[in-house]
């Protein structure tokens, strides 16, 4: 069963797509049929599939999230315990808890089974910048 592991630098909390890396994986596998999985190896940052024709996509997003759940120095945040880390990690964790550390795509045909204006996107939760880990592995 092919199995990588990819590195994506973030520059911050935001969006990046990485649909391209994991079509190259898919394609590179020679496996016509089967299931793949996408996983993230943090707590702090999770995986989207998510339209990727329009950027204001990406910023009403951001923007939800950043109202859905604030930095713990906010007021409204004044019961989060876990501030060691810096005001952005509590609501980092909270943000990966709402949303997806695996996501299983289908591959037809040798392709991934996105839809036209799909893409797959590491949705990092931090401030600064971080390396990320994503397995990929393809099941047949």
């Amino acid at each position: 069963m092919p199995q990588k592991i990819i590195s994506l630098a973030t520059r911050g909390q935001g969006l990046y797509e990485f649909t391209g890396e994991v079509a190259a994986f898919v394609r590179a596998s020679g496996m016509e049929e089967g299931l793949l999985t996408v996983f993230v190896r943090h707590t702090s940052c999770s995986l989207l599939i998510q339209e990727n024709a329009d950027p204001d996509v990406r910023t009403d997003l951001d923007g939800f999230f950043a109202r859905l759940v604030p930095p713990s120095s906010d007021p409204s945040m004044r019961w989060v315990i876990h501030t060691a880390e810096g005001p952005d990690d509590m609501p980092a964790h909270i943000k990966a808890a709402l949303t997806q550390v695996s996501i299983g795509i289908p591959v037809i045909g040798g392709r991934l089974a996105l839809g036209t204006w799909q893409g797959i996107y590491l949705f990092e939760h931090r401030d600064r910048p971080h390396r990320r880990e994503v397995v990929l592995h393809l099941g047949g």
